[in-house]
């Protein structure tokens, strides 16, 4: 059985319009605390939310993970933060050991993801920039359009990685849909999914969250 080595780094990948202080991120980090493990939290905000892209997001996440040391990468990510995990794992196989995704986003900017419907590309696409309501600041902040063009050049759904994997989605979840990661998970032999009563924040299911991490990652002995 797979257990957590003092040479893994464990990072928190957090979602679109959010931070490194977030809810999910403050809660797993103090748990993480308590057996003496430092969760990485990387702020995907910098230098500035409105040249965020998916490259500029994995550039990012390259660079801490070799800053980190030369030891494997566990990846927790929520949302956007597991799509970018996913995309991770197929492209550092050798640093990432192990993926948790959390209502991760495995159709984000695709036609059938309902964030942005067909006639606000249009829009955005006219103007440039973008509001985007960023739960941080509570307030909106401008996203320019080069964050879609850029996102839809990845493909998370079809990605292909071999890491043992967690997911946990709730099956009230109107940001994504719970039938699409189930689809995700069916056919890959990897990957364990836990359905739970949540919705997209899953903030009700964080003990749970935490109970089924521990196990996961070995941190049960």
């Amino acid at each position: 059985m797979w257990q957590y080595s003092i040479r893994t780094v464990v990072f928190y990948l957090h979602g679109f319009a959010s931070s490194p202080l977030s809810t999910k991120a403050s809660y797993l980090g103090e748990r993480f605390a308590r057996r003496h493990i430092t969760l990485h939290c990387p702020d995907f905000n910098e230098p500035d939310f409105a040249t965020l892209t998916m490259t500029r997001m994995l550039e990012q996440l390259r660079r801490e993970i070799e800053t980190a040391g030369s030891g494997p990468a566990t990846l927790i990510g929520s949302s956007l933060g597991g799509t970018l995990a996913i995309l991770a794992a197929n492209r550092f196989p050798d640093r990432v050991d192990r993926l948790v995704l959390l209502a991760p986003a495995v159709r984000f900017a695709k036609p059938d993801h309902h964030l942005f419907s067909p006639t606000q590309v249009e829009e955005w696409q006219r103007r440039g920039v973008w509001p985007i309501f960023h739960y941080a600041d509570k307030t909106n902040r401008l996203l320019n359009f080069a964050f879609y063009e850029d996102s839809v050049r990845y493909n998370a759904f079809d990605a292909t990685f071999s890491q043992p994997t967690l997911i946990v989605q709730g099956v009230r979840d109107e940001s994504v849909d719970p039938q699409t990661v189930e689809a995700f998970a069916r056919t890959r032999p990897n990957v364990t999914l836990s359905l739970v009563d949540d919705d997209h924040q899953l903030a009700r299911s964080l003990p749970r969250i935490w109970s089924d991490l521990e196990t996961f990652l070995g941190l049960t002995h």
